[in-house]
């Protein structure tokens, strides 16, 4: 098992994200005193618009000091707006990083950078923290050296081209926000293999605002036949030369995107700078980075990273071939596991769900681990293809509870049971995990990942 101590060790605790280190070594060798004297209630604060983190400063009996004296940057000019040129993040957030798990790194090159989404609002995640699978490191690559090439089998391409990115960028661009989910997303829970927090279960999904140019408009432009593709197949200029099969219908939706922005910027190298794949809804796999090459063809071209790898093992021992479509899934971010709930009171529950399938319609939240269900509030607007924030307010009761959420998108697809994903999966897959996670709140606040037998 992979040593996880350091990492948990530097987590935040849910939702009181300001504890100064004193501050939490209070909660771990004197927790019930330390809260008796600390803890502002959660229903107060929440009803009167309070941060429920004021008791943080109020425990050490500083909190008259704080709010009556004028603190240094009170009495002082600040730094000038151009120091540092590009902004960076507060120093007391240096501990929310993407983070990578030593047993999944053999070498440095081939790891995965899971997202930190135990810490992070809304729907859209910061370019510097979208999660990062690379198969052969990554590169930041000259833009003026950089050529995609879009070609076709026989007569399928009359005027075959390669484009600069200058090319691309002149042509009439749109902006959308997806998610991308890695194939192998909650891949350990399969085993399950307990891993300690929300980051390392599901930190390989983020979403983006992207900014290119649909693909269909480079294969009309291309004079391609496009009554004749069946299938696209990208490849990247990565060492690895990634390639995948794309079905020629999502193409024609004009949801793929020749992506050469993200988050109102150009892409970050280690998400594909300068040009990517955007394939809304499949696997992230199939969103090429440093997008290189453009073949279309009539039959799945059998790519290496579809036919050795990216395949699902089946209760009969065949492999099932060419999964991308991500299925629908959600997960509570907030309290999760590795956070501590500091005492009894009103907590809001936090999430995300998406579906590859559409917009996410409904999300219900359990605490009983599945017994009841109550409807969460999804958080406009909804995007297609996207991340949705949900929020639930919850009273801890001080007992054992099990935290679940269940989403269902517009097409009435419902997120299963880890036991109804198994009766049709079986126990040995490693790909396209959607079941529902479990958290358990233990009576001292603590929370853990669980599977539950029934679930």
């Amino acid at each position: 098992m992979t040593d996880y101590s350091k990492q948990l060790g530097r987590l935040r605790p849910a939702p009181e994200n300001f504890l100064s280190a004193e501050q939490i070594a209070q909660v771990q060798s004197g927790r019930r005193d330390f809260l008796r004297r600390a803890f502002v209630t959660a229903s107060a604060a929440m009803a009167g618009g309070a941060a429920v983190t004021a008791h943080a400063a109020e425990a050490t009996g500083k909190g008259s000091k704080l709010i009556l004296d004028n603190p240094p940057w009170g009495t002082t000019l600040g730094r000038p707006v151009d120091e540092p040129p590009y902004g960076m993040p507060s120093k007391y957030e240096a501990n929310l990083v993407r983070r990578i798990s030593p047993g999944l790194a053999a070498v440095n090159q081939a790891n995965v950078a899971f997202a930190p989404l135990q810490g992070m609002f809304g729907i859209i995640t910061p370019s510097g923290l979208h999660f990062n699978r690379s198969h052969q490191g990554w590169y930041d690559i000259d833009p003026s050296e950089h050529r995609l090439m879009v070609m076709g089998e026989g007569d399928l391409v009359r005027n075959p081209k390669v484009y600069s990115v200058g090319d691309i960028m002149r042509m009439q661009p749109v902006s959308r926000i997806h998610f991308i989910e890695c194939g192998a997303n909650s891949a350990m829970e399969w085993a399950n293999v307990a891993v300690p927090t929300v980051q390392y279960t599901h930190g390989m999904v983020s979403c983006s605002e992207f900014t290119g140019v649909p693909l269909l408009h480079l294969l009309q432009d291309c004079g391609a036949n496009l009554d004749g593709v069946r299938f696209i197949m990208a490849e990247g200029a990565d060492g690895s030369h990634e390639n995948r099969t794309i079905p020629m219908s999502l193409v024609l939706s004009g949801e793929v995107l020749v992506a050469y922005g993200q988050n109102g910027e150009m892409l970050r190298p280690e998400n594909g700078y300068p040009l990517r794949l955007v394939v809304p809804g499949c696997e992230g796999v199939s969103q090429i980075k440093y997008l290189r090459r453009i073949k279309l063809g009539t039959e799945p071209f059998g790519t290496k990273d579809e036919v050795l790898g990216y395949v699902d093992q089946m209760p009969n021992g065949k492999l099932r071939q060419y999964t991308s479509l991500m299925e629908v899934k959600s997960v509570i971010t907030s309290p999760s596991g590795g956070q501590v709930l500091l005492d009894k009171g009103v907590y809001n529950v936090t999430g995300l769900a998406w579906s590859g399938r559409g917009r996410i319609k409904r999300v219900d939240v359990s605490f009983d681990g599945g017994v009841s269900w109550h409807h969460a509030r999804i958080e406009g607007p909804v995007q297609n293809k996207a991340l949705t924030r949900f929020n639930i307010p919850w009273v801890w009761n001080g007992q054992v509870a099990f935290m679940q959420s269940r989403a269902i998108d517009e097409t009435g697809m419902v997120q299963p049971t880890y036991q109804q994903l198994r009766k049709v999966r079986g126990d040995f897959s490693v790909y396209h995990n959607n079941a529902i996670q479990t958290w358990q709140v233990q009576e001292s606040g603590d929370v853990r990942n669980v599977q539950l037998a029934h679930s």
